[in-house]
């Protein structure tokens, strides 16, 4: 029980603090106690259409596309490609975090992530058309073009100070030293087997391990192997 708690923290302090409501101020707290219910309800029928969504991209959706449109190396083009999936998405911005999650798993770079999520906060196309009829069509461009030429500066600097190693994403669980290859996401250039041929080989058009145990004296072989991989294949314990 204690350690359950311990996992989540978070929701044993909400509790807490509508307990302390409830002995305060119960009109409060019933109020409140209401409005987090609706927002549950909202949560319960949005999250599993996402996390199929997520399943998807994860099964269905190439690596390699996801990082020719939306990798380190896509540029400009991944910018725009990232603020139009943001501005068509519907669904509130926590449904967001999932997918933008998959995409990273994927090879999406940091930069366009920033990208995504915040077109999709402030810039989806419904609220434009609302912002222009209630507050006329110049007002939605000007912000529009100001907004996104924030979205994008913003997105540079922190994709600066946050790395991809810094965000979690359920990676494999390895061994000290242990190397393997993800065989789904390979795609058989042999760049590993140039750098490292004693750990990796080709076999019917995917590299494989060959030693799963790096040696001391070649964890630097291997990582450089690891860090040339264009679709990060490799992971090492």
């Amino acid at each position: 029980m204690i350690e359950k708690m311990k996992k989540n923290k978070l929701l044993v302090l909400i509790i807490f603090i509508y307990v302390g409501l409830l002995i305060v101020n119960q009109e409060k707290a019933i109020l409140s106690f209401k409005n987090s219910s609706y927002y549950i309800k909202e949560m319960l029928i949005i999250m599993p259409v996402v996390f199929l969504l997520t399943s998807l991209i994860e099964a269905w959706v190439p690596r390699g596309m996801i990082m020719k449109a939306l990798g380190e190396q896509s540029g400009m083009k991944g910018a725009f490609i990232s603020l139009g999936l943001g501005s068509i998405s519907a669904g509130p911005i926590y449904a967001a975090f999932p997918v933008c999650k998959a995409l990273l798993k994927k090879g999406a770079s940091v930069f366009n992530i920033i990208i995504i999520l915040s077109s999709w906060a402030v810039i989806k196309i419904p609220m434009l058309a609302n912002e222009a009829k209630f507050l006329s069509p110049k007002f939605m461009m000007t912000r529009w073009i100001l907004t996104t030429i924030g979205i994008i500066g913003m997105g540079y600097i922190i994709s600066k100070i946050v790395k991809k190693d810094d965000i979690p994403l359920d990676t494999i669980q390895l061994e000290k030293d242990e190397v393997v290859i993800q065989q789904e996401i390979c795609i058989g250039c042999g760049i590993c087997v140039k750098e490292a041929p004693d750990y990796f080989k080709m076999e019917n058009k995917k590299a494989i391990v060959t030693i799963e145990k790096v040696k001391k004296e070649d964890k630097e072989i291997v990582k450089v192997a690891k860090e040339k991989c264009p679709v990060h294949a490799i992971d090492i314990g």
